[in-house]
């Protein structure tokens, strides 16, 4: 019998899809998109900081749900 999430348990855990898949998303643009290239630096800087927020932010998120 597979355990039932509770209500907060299951925000978790679509929050971290979310996350996981907007991070995704944000790094196939650093890294695949030309239209990266081509924005000012400060705004490239900016981006690679939020990417690594948002790996940070996953991370956490996963380490809860293995807690469930």
């Amino acid at each position: 019998m597979e355990n039932q999430l509770e209500p907060h348990q299951q925000r978790v855990v679509d929050e971290h899809k979310e996350v996981r898949e907007k991070t995704s998303k944000l790094g196939t643009f650093i890294l695949d998109n030309p239209t990266y290239q081509n924005l000012p630096e400060e705004e490239r800087e900016d981006m690679k900081i939020q990417y690594d927020a948002m790996c940070i932010y996953c991370d956490a998120l996963e380490r809860r749900i293995k807690r469930f």
